[in-house]
Order: C-alpha cells, then sequence, then structure tokens
C-alpha cells in the first residue's frame, strides 16, 4: 500500500499534574526532515521522540509541536521571609516618625501584610521530568497512529490515481505503435520513390551510399525501440506501486525516464498523429509526475 507524505493528527493528555497538546504535520520533502518543538526542560524527550519518529517513517517533512501546561495543583505559596522582613521594617520606620509628627495610624492586619507585593512567593512544587517524559512518550504512539492512518488515506487515493494515469500511457504507447504499423509500408514506398528519384537524377553517385544514407534516415525515424522502452517503464511503475511504500523516490526517477521516451517519440514522429499521440503522453506523464511527488 502507498503512503502519501501529507498528514495531520492530535493529542492531548495529562499526568504527572501537568495536561499537554501534541499537534503532528507533515508535506511532502526529498528525505525525513523532524521538525520538533517541545519544552527543552523536560530532559531527554526530544531524542527519545525522534527515535521513535524515524523508525516509523522515510519521507516528509514531519513537525511535531507539543505544549505543555501544569495543573492549579502544581503551584504552592510560600513566604518570602526576605521580603516580609524588610516590609515589616519599613512599617515599623512608618509609625515611628508618624508618631513624631502625632499622627496615628490604624493597626495593620497581618492579611494587609500578606497582600503586599512579595511577600508571598508562587513556589512549583517538584517535577520529576523522567516521570513526565515517559508520560508523553507512552502518549506518542496513538499520535503517530492517527497520523500514519490519514498518510494511508492518501496513499490509498494516490495509489489509484497513478493507476489510472498508467493505463493511459499504456493505452497511448498503444496507439503510437498502431500507427508506426500503419505507416511502415507507407514510409518504406515512400524512401523506394526518394531513392529512385535520386538514381535518375545523377550519374557518378555512388548508389550504395546512397541506400546508406535512406537508411539511417529510417532508422533515426523509427520510435520502436521508445515505445518498448515505455512499456517496459509501465511495467517497471505498476511493479512498484504493487510494492507499496516506500517508493516514492523509485517513482521519480521513473518519471523523468517516460518523459524522455515521451520527448523522443515528438521528435522523431515525422507524422501529425504520432506528434499528437507524444504530447498526450507528456502531459499525462506530467501530471503522474506531481502526484508521485507526494509518494513517500
Amino acid at each position: 500500500m502507498l503512503q502519501s507524505m501529507t498528514g495531520f493528527a492530535v493529542q492531548k493528555g495529562m499526568a504527572q499534574g501537568f495536561t499537554w497538546a501534541m499537534d503532528m504535520r507533515g508535506v511532502n520533502a526529498k528525505g525525513l526532515d523532524l521538525r520538533l518543538r517541545v519544552p527543552d526542560w523536560i530532559e531527554g524527550l526530544e531524542p527519545a521522540m525522534r527515535a521513535i519518529l524515524g523508525k516509523a517513517m522515510a519521507r516528509g517533512s514531519v513537525s511535531i509541536s507539543l505544549r505543555v501546561s501544569r495543573d492549579d495543583e502544581g503551584e504552592s505559596l510560600a513566604l518570602n521571609s526576605a521580603q516580609l522582613s524588610a516590609v515589616l521594617d519599613a512599617m515599623t520606620e512608618i509609625e515611628a516618625q508618624a508618631m513624631d509628627r502625632g499622627l496615628s495610624l490604624a493597626p495593620s492586619t497581618a492579611s494587609d501584610v500578606l497582600g503586599l507585593r512579595g511577600v508571598l512567593d508562587t513556589a512549583s512544587i517538584e517535577t520529576d521530568t523522567k516521570a513526565l517524559r515517559e508520560a508523553i512518550l507512552a502518549d506518542l504512539p496513538d499520535l503517530l497512529d492517527a497520523f500514519l492512518q490519514m498518510r494511508r488515506a492518501e496513499g490509498e487515493a494516490l495509489d489509484s490515481v497513478l493507476k489510472d494515469q498508467l493505463n493511459t500511457i499504456a493505452d497511448l504507447t498503444d496507439a503510437a505503435a498502431e500507427v508506426l504499423e500503419a505507416r511502415r509500408d507507407e514510409t518504406a514506398a515512400a524512401l523506394r520513390r526518394n531513392l529512385a528519384k535520386v538514381m535518375d537524377n545523377t550519374d557518378d553517385m555512388d548508389e550504395g551510399r546512397i541506400a546508406q544514407e535512406l537508411a539511417i534516415i529510417a532508422v533515426k525515424q523509427d520510435i520502436t525501440e521508445e515505445l518498448d522502452r515505455l512499456r517496459a517503464h509501465i511495467d517497471a511503475a505498476r511493479d512498484l506501486l504493487s510494492a507499496g511504500s516506500p517508493v516514492g523516490r523509485k517513482l521519480d526517477f521513473l518519471m523523468q525516464e517516460f518523459n524522455r521516451e515521451a520527448n523522443t517519440l515528438c521528435s522523431k514522429s515525422q507524422n501529425a498523429e504520432l506528434t499528437r499521440i507524444g504530447l498526450d503522453l507528456k502531459a499525462v506523464i506530467d501530471q503522474m509526475r506531481e502526484q508521485v511527488q507526494n509518494v513517500e
């Protein structure tokens, strides 16, 4: 089964007082390009994820974004003793100066003091990053499975399209062979007529040399080899589609060979019908090449 290189999946999870969300996206690329955006404070997470992903895919530009947030229970309040001491000293100084000026200040309560900036700090509970890392890694296979399932679904659609295009190329190749066979006698007769005209108008020219030159022209106009190679490429492409991914690079190479034979056919055709078939071949091959770019 073929696999596409495009896909998308989302996975959410929670453990160790944290919640997280991972999304995974893939587009086509010549090789495997993994781009991970994960918290660097979770020790060893990125290399572990790369190892898992690298075994599951052969090609594609794949990016994963991981967002981790701490639950409310993951934080606590702690008294900042140094800041409290500084605040109390300042309050004592203020009260002393107020008394010197005959002013009476309302007494402060503990809640008044705690409400001042810096007296209470939000302290993080110590986190075991190893346990958190393992919990996230345990969630990764579900994300990967959903992602690969989408790639397989698109690959199935690609397989159908590529097989239809191969059938069209095969039909056009057969049509070119029929035109070639139909004009074979006509071409031979035309060559004989041209040879007779040349011989009637020359006295000293070597008849063997003229025949040799006309034979070379006939060979240059013959597209039998190009048709044979096109058929071989069609068989090779069908074998690759049956084998399944990863075959994208091999298919891409075959597309270059297909195009080369179609170009040669057009250049050697010397016939309006063959030229039309050659141009149709080039159009289908180009469409197929675009689809192949997304095969893993």
